[in-house]
């Protein structure tokens, strides 16, 4: 398989009902484990980087390594930049490889997110790359408060950007360490009543499980975001890895311990997403 873009593993999610993982990388140990799970399970996977991901690791090195992967792997892969706040960071992604950029103009005033938006989606497309959006304000758990996504809005983001996927905020929350917070599902309807955009879920590691499947068979939401959710599990197999062997110091292989279990816990991420 190759890279591919976002449209090319959403447009088939939104008509035969199922959904694509967004999983969100922080290095070399997890994105390798999201690429296992995928073959596993057969599926496509977006991988995904991160402002934090950025900020540890620059963005042309992280274009090799997913491309590297989608390469070698027997799933459809797409290396995607998660929020991404500027034009120029949005072309530095498309310049070392992305398949897919995500504009996040979503803290600013309608007009400019939607002018920012389509300038970024129209050199995207000039690079046969896509670009997904977001309208509305998806918070985060303990900080900035959620601006729920209108309706009205929504439609007019996506007929004046020409997004190929559309982030909205309807009820999911960053960051969220629990599956308690469930989706305004009627909010979700109104949405996808008035455009043919898929949409995206940022945040999905707070949405219940059988919300998830629910919603990825029965919805136009084509895409969830995870990342908390498999950053914990990481983090407990790393912990474990640790503290199995005090005197261990060699990395590598504190790591490797780390391979087995986040595949797991991956594999199970990505059953939640299938088709009937």
């Amino acid at each position: 398989m190759s890279l591919v873009s976002l449209s090319e593993v959403l447009q088939p999610a939104l008509k035969q009902g199922h959904a694509v993982a967004g999983l969100v990388t922080l290095g070399w140990e997890d994105m390798r484990a999201y690429v296992a799970a995928a073959e596993a399970e057969n599926v496509p996977v977006i991988l995904q980087a991160g402002p934090s991901c950025r900020e540890h690791t620059p963005l042309p090195v992280l274009g090799k390594m997913f491309a590297h992967l989608a390469e070698r792997a027997s799933v459809p892969v797409v290396a995607h930049l998660d929020h991404g706040y500027t034009a120029e960071e949005c072309r530095i992604a498309i310049d070392s490889g992305f398949s897919s950029v995500m504009f996040d103009g979503s803290r600013k005033p309608l007009a400019e997110n939607i002018a920012e938006t389509a300038a970024i989606v129209e050199m995207a497309h000039a690079a046969g790359v896509s670009c997904e959006g977001e309208i509305g304000f998806v918070g985060y758990s303990g900080g900035e408060n959620s601006d729920g996504t209108d309706p009205a809005e929504a439609a007019q983001f996506a007929r004046e950007t020409g997004v190929d996927a559309m982030a909205i905020s309807v009820g999911n929350v960053h960051l969220q360490q629990d599956k308690e917070g469930g989706l305004d599902e009627p909010r979700i309807r109104a949405i996808e009543a008035v455009t043919e955009v898929p949409l995206v879920i940022h945040g999905g590691s707070g949405v219940p499980v059988a919300q998830r499947t629910a919603l990825a068979q029965g919805s136009k939401i084509c895409k969830f975001n995870i990342g908390t959710e498999l950053r914990m599990a990481f983090g407990a197999a790393m912990r474990d890895a640790v503290n199995a062997d005090s005197a261990r110091f060699d990395r590598v292989q504190i790591l490797k311990d780390t391979h087995e279990p986040l595949v797991t816990a991956t594999r199970t991420v990505l059953r939640a997403f299938k088709g009937a």
